[in-house]
């Protein structure tokens, strides 16, 4: 069973949600991001790096910035994968997600960037400008390899395509909670969001299905009816506020992400 599944069956078992923290990877530094990453993994239930890009269509101003300041200092995909592997030394039992952009992986090819992805202890893989069906073949080569391949599914999915896509997906589906970039305020009410979750849910209640975008203190706890809840653009928001006011990023970010697994249990 993978890292993921073995997760997702913990907090099952404790009758709550997962808990997916997200920061971009080498934000401010490389060995700054490590920290924080280690630190948040001991409330966080699976770890998602992203890989700094210049033009990342899916996010918003929060996440920009802090691919802005990791571009800025030098922060390159190896850098990346380094992160990683440092990371799984100490946290070998935490399920990391690598996400980011295609154009990446197709600058290493995409057997040696699945293959190194592997070798560091990446546990899965979203590629936000891969959709379906295009993904297929990319999808199964992680699937060779012991790596998830997770697919989005969004507000405007149709019907037919979601159930193509929950067939072929492997131990989680990334729900994208409404048509925005990543960071924005919640445009739909969570009980609207749950709605169109348990639809999903419906298709294939076996499938972990987690909820992305918009997702804040301030909202988490009226959408725990879920399988997992992902938290990125406040964290990121935190890491920005931290430099500017020359505070302790590591701590303040932490402190965020527990109290974040409060409003969960």
């Amino acid at each position: 069973m993978s890292l993921i599944n073995l997760a997702f069956k913990k907090t099952k078992n404790e009758k709550r949600p997962a808990l997916l923290t997200y920061i971009v990877a080498g934000d401010n530094t490389k060995k700054e991001s490590l920290e924080i990453l280690k630190s948040i993994a001991d409330y966080a239930d699976i770890c998602e790096i992203g890989f700094p890009h210049n033009t990342p269509i899916a996010d918003g101003g929060q996440i920009q910035s802090s691919a802005y300041r990791a571009l800025k200092n030098g922060i390159k995909i190896k850098d990346v994968f380094s992160i990683v592997k440092d990371f799984k030394k100490s946290k070998q039992a935490k399920p990391v997600i690598l996400m980011g952009y295609y154009n990446v992986v197709f600058q290493y090819g995409d057997d040696n960037f699945i293959s190194i992805c592997r070798k560091v202890g990446v546990d899965g893989l979203i590629v936000v400008d891969l959709p379906y069906p295009e993904n297929k073949i990319f999808a199964q080569k992680c699937k060779k390899m012991n790596i998830n391949f997770i697919q989005l599914v969004s507000p405007t999915t149709s019907q037919k395509r979601m159930k193509n896509i929950i067939k072929d997906s492997h131990d989680m589906i990334y729900y994208i909670s409404m048509l925005s970039t990543t960071g924005g305020k919640l445009k739909v009410s969570p009980k609207k969001i749950l709605k169109r979750y348990n639809k999903i849910k419906n298709l294939n209640k076996n499938k972990n299905i987690v909820i992305g975008f918009g997702i804040t203190e301030k909202t988490i706890a009226s959408l725990k009816k879920s399988d997992g809840l992902v938290v990125g653009s406040a964290l990121c928001k935190e890491i920005s506020k931290s430099i500017q006011k020359r505070q302790n990023p590591v701590t303040n970010v932490t402190n965020i992400v527990k109290r974040l697994r409060k409003k969960i249990i």
